[in-house]
């Protein structure tokens, strides 16, 4: 049974899930409740067998504006429950950890405005698809914060580059959706109205991999982009390799190939 929330939804359609956040009132701002229910949701999808792919966006007119700096002024510091030295700032801060952690592909829809820690949940999905009203930027600059927060520092050089990264988190600037799809930041940029239809053919084809193929290659990548040398970096492929190789998903996966007929993969 489907776990009940209050500030997103969760759609299971076969073996993806559909997250939706679902504060439109408030272009999806981050409150606590509604980070205590991501934290969840991701912590448990380390485990979670039955959901292979996963897709996020926003209800009503943006993907998520950030940080509900209302709802965070209004609670009391002092009743805040979480430790380990960092607070909220650690508390939010491990969700795109295990957003990361998570061996399902994180595929993000985009549309109108993804700031701050919005920002931070389309760099830590694995695809962005984004809306032709899409706007991203580091907005924890322009309130007087570090631009380097929520992983933003760490995913951003990665996918754009370290100058385009450095303009972005030193000026606060946003990055509309033609400059998104330029720089590689997103896939492909569509109308708003057809960012689920876009999404459907990526889900297809994850889906299609064989489930283990499919979590390895997402732990591989992630292992790679911070290999210390080549060397490294294979040691782990072969890894992937000899393990899924062994898999009876990989026989069904050649037959599959050779007889030109969608593979019948079992769960592995």
């Amino acid at each position: 049974m489907a776990q009940s929330y209050k500030t997103i939804v969760v759609e299971k359609r076969g073996a993806a899930d559909w997250l939706t956040f679902n504060r439109p009132d408030v272009l999806n701002a981050l409150s606590l409740e509604m980070v205590d229910e991501l934290s969840h949701y991701f912590g448990n999808l380390y485990n979670d067998r039955s959901v292979r792919v996963v897709v996020i966006r926003g209800a009503g007119r943006a993907f998520c504006a950030g940080l509900d700096i209302k709802d965070r002024n209004e609670s009391d510091p002092g009743a805040d429950p979480y430790g380990g030295g960092f607070g909220f700032q650690g508390y939010l801060a491990d969700v795109y950890v295990k957003m990361r952690r998570c061996p399902q592909p994180i595929i993000a829809l985009v549309h109108g405005a993804a700031c701050g820690g919005g920002l931070a949940f389309a760099l830590a999905s694995d695809i962005r698809i984004a809306g032709e009203s899409a706007k991203m930027n580091a907005a924890f600059i322009k309130i007087g914060l570090s631009s380097c927060d929520m992983g933003v520092s760490y995913f951003l050089p990665r996918l754009v580059g370290g100058s385009v990264a450095s303009e972005l988190m030193l000026t606060g600037r946003f990055i509309h959706a033609p400059r998104a799809l330029a720089t590689g930041l997103v896939s492909e940029v569509v109308r708003d109205d057809q960012l689920e239809a876009a999404a459907q053919p990526y889900v297809d084809d994850l889906l299609a991999a064989s489930p283990m193929g499919l979590r390895m290659t997402k732990e591989g990548m992630n292992l790679a982009i911070d290999a210390p040398s080549l060397e490294a970096a294979m040691a782990i492929e072969n890894r992937n390799q000899l393990m899924t190789a062994a898999s009876p998903n990989f026989k069904e996966g050649m037959n599959a190939f050779l007889e030109k007929r969608r593979p019948a993969y079992l769960s592995d």
